[in-house]
C-alpha cells in the first residue's frame, strides 16, 4: 500500500465569483446567500458565500492528489463529520490539508484528516475522508 500515516497534501485555490456561479449553474442551487449581494448585504455575513460543497469538492483535487502520490487506485467511500466552521467569500483564498491519519489494510480503506483554511488561517471545514482502494483495470486485467 503507497500510503503512509502523516502523508500531507495540500492544495489551494482563490475562490472566484465564476467558480461559485459555474456551481450554482450545474447544481441548480441559487440560494440568495451565493448570488445575491444586496440580500446577503442584510445579513450578519455582509456579502455573498460560496457554497459549502462547492469548498467540500475542493479537497478531492488534494484526495487525488494523494492517489497519485501513493500510485493507488481509489473510489471516494464517503466524508465524515462534515462541518463548514467559517463562510468562505468570493475572492478568499483557500489551502486543503489532507493528512493521511488511518490505514485498514484488511478493508483497504484509508482514512484522512481535511481541513480546509482561508488566507486568514480561519478554519472554514473540517470532515474526515475515508478512501476505498480498488484494483485497476488494464486490458482487461486487474492490476494486483
Amino acid at each position: 500500500m503507497g500510503f503512509t500515516v502523516g502523508d500531507v497534501v495540500t492544495f489551494s485555490k482563490t475562490v472566484s465569483e465564476s467558480d461559485v456561479y459555474l456551481f450554482a449553474g450545474v447544481t441548480g442551487d441559487l440560494a440568495p446567500n451565493h448570488v445575491d449581494a444586496r440580500y446577503m448585504a442584510g445579513t450578519p455575513y455582509g456579502r455573498r458565500i460560496a457554497h459549502g460543497v462547492l469548498v467540500l469538492g475542493y479537497t478531492s483535487t488534494a484526495s487525488t492528489r494523494a492517489l497519485e502520490r501513493a500510485a493507488e487506485h481509489a473510489v471516494s467511500y464517503g466524508y465524515d463529520r462534515v462541518r463548514f466552521t467559517a463562510p468562505v467569500y468570493f475572492g478568499d483564498t483557500v489551502t486543503v490539508r489532507y493528512t493521511t491519519e488511518r490505514i485498514d489494510a484488511d478493508e483497504r480503506k484509508v482514512y484522512s484528516s481535511v481541513l480546509v483554511v482561508n488566507q486568514d488561517d480561519v478554519v472554514c471545514l473540517a470532515a474526515t475522508h475515508v478512501l476505498k482502494l480498488i484494483d485497476a483495470i488494464a486490458d482487461g486485467e486487474p492490476t494486483r
